[in-house]
């Protein structure tokens, strides 16, 4: 597998693994979905916050296109909904992003300023695995919150059963069930 393909799957396992989780999220009555449990950002939706927050950093940074929030701990959308919608459409831009290179652009140099202002320069490849793997463990967290919300398992997001052709949670019928 090159390098890009291995890019591309995990902005695939990305878009899968998130229609896991916010199927998951959006399945709850809104008075547990916003329940304070004490994790690294408070609460499930915060973590989601955090994420979509993220991403749009690094897109931002990445090509130049989109809002970036100027903090880590944004809350960009306090409806949930909105949240998966913006989430769908965040997870999108990254397969377009990641569609548009090959192997020789992912070990080209970026450079960008950090959240304190602070210039840095990194492999493009860096960067991106920062990113899926920044992905990952925040979706940990997330996971764990279901678990504490639920008292039940919550779906699993291993990437074994996204490379096995699992099928993704019908993230759609599960907005529709939710509201507007």
């Amino acid at each position: 597998m090159t390098m890009v393909a291995s890019y591309r799957q995990l902005a695939g396992y990305n878009r899968w693994a998130n229609a896991q989780l916010y199927a998951a999220a959006l399945a709850l009555p809104q008075e547990i979905y916003a329940r304070p449990i004490g994790v690294f950002f408070g609460s499930l939706p915060a973590t989601l916050n955090h994420l979509l927050a993220t991403d749009r950093i690094w897109l931002k940074r990445l090509n130049g296109a989109g809002e970036a929030p100027d903090r880590l701990d944004a809350i960009l959308f306090d409806d949930r909904v909105a949240l998966a919608r913006a989430r769908i459409a965040e997870d999108q831009r990254i397969i377009a992003l990641i569609d548009g290179y090959d192997d020789a652009a992912l070990t080209g140099p970026i450079a960008y300023s950090n959240m304190s202002g602070q210039p840095q320069r990194q492999p493009l490849a860096d960067i991106l695995a920062h990113l899926f793997n920044h992905q990952t463990h925040h979706r940990g967290q997330a996971h764990a919150c279901l678990s504490l919300l639920t008292g039940t398992a919550p779906p699993s997001f291993d990437l074994v059963l996204y490379q096995r052709g699992f099928p993704a949670a019908d993230l759609k019928a599960a907005l529709a069930s939710v509201g507007p």
